[in-house]
């Protein structure tokens, strides 16, 4: 699948994607609060200058500004990006945004204390060749000893389960009870699937049904660990959901 088809995915995903949480404000606070205190304990209180370089609607990148973080925003999606700045407006955080692939990172070298990406984007890119390629990007705009912060889906267990769907997630929205799910179509080679995200969202009395399509490599924790140190980082630091509080594993590097 082309990067044209991802960014596709998510210009199309972007004016429904906070329905996948029965509360956004609550869901980017509760995010920031355990982002923040990584940051914090690894650089000192800050202020610190944040580049999150796959900001989305902006659920890690608004609640980072809220806490006084100097944050830009930049996504492949220019939907998205423009839709985290206006709601970051509206929450009164100062959120500077950009259109921009995470291979080629339209900043200066040394330009920031720390380097975002969430929500499992880095599996988007399907080999070794570009998640490094997009990892030498974020190190290269990282000032020295800056922090880098990803988070990932544990792709171990679902290497070796390769599950074909997940559960259905009922959220309380504003519009209504909405439905999601995924259905998961596995390649041959076992290690990259085709995903069909589907929003079920209520329409008078039935249900209207979005479907978006996209690619993802589900890359082990050995693979990503491999392309942080290829990147020339000081090797990767895995925090665990139970240790970190966060939805995802999260992965520290330091320049």
């Amino acid at each position: 699948m082309s990067y044209d088809s991802v960014r596709d995915f998510y210009d199309r995903l972007a004016p429904d994607y906070h329905l996948l949480f029965p509360d956004w404000d609550t869901s980017m606070a509760r995010q920031a609060d355990v982002l923040d205190a990584l940051v914090r304990a690894r650089l000192g209180p800050g202020p610190h200058h944040v580049l999150d370089c796959a900001c989305g609607i902006g659920t890690q990148s608004i609640g980072l500004a809220l806490r006084g973080h100097r944050v830009t925003g930049a996504d492949l999606s220019p939907v998205a990006t423009a839709r985290a700045v206006a709601e970051a407006a509206t929450r009164g955080a100062p959120l500077p945004g950009v259109a921009a692939d995470m291979r080629r990172l339209p900043f200066c070298d040394s330009s920031y204390d720390v380097v975002v990406c969430a929500d499992n984007a880095l599996p988007h890119l399907q080999t070794a060749e570009e998640v490094t390629a997009a990892l030498r990007e974020m190190r290269r705009v990282l000032r020295p000893a800056g922090l880098l912060l990803l988070t990932v889906r544990d792709y171990d267990p679902v290497r070796a389960q390769r599950p074909v769907s997940t559960p259905p997630q009922v959220a309380e929205t504003p519009v209504g009870r909405t439905v999601t799910f995924q259905l998961w179509h596995w390649h041959d080679d076992g290690a990259h699937y085709d995903l069909e995200h589907f929003q079920l969202v209520p329409a008078g009395s039935g249900w209207e049904v979005r479907v978006r399509r996209t690619t993802y490599w589900a890359l082990t924790r050995g693979e990503l660990s491999a392309c942080v140190e290829a990147a020339g980082f000081a090797g990767a630091d895995w925090l665990f959901p139970g240790d970190s509080g966060f939805y995802q594993p999260v992965v520290t590097a330091a320049r």
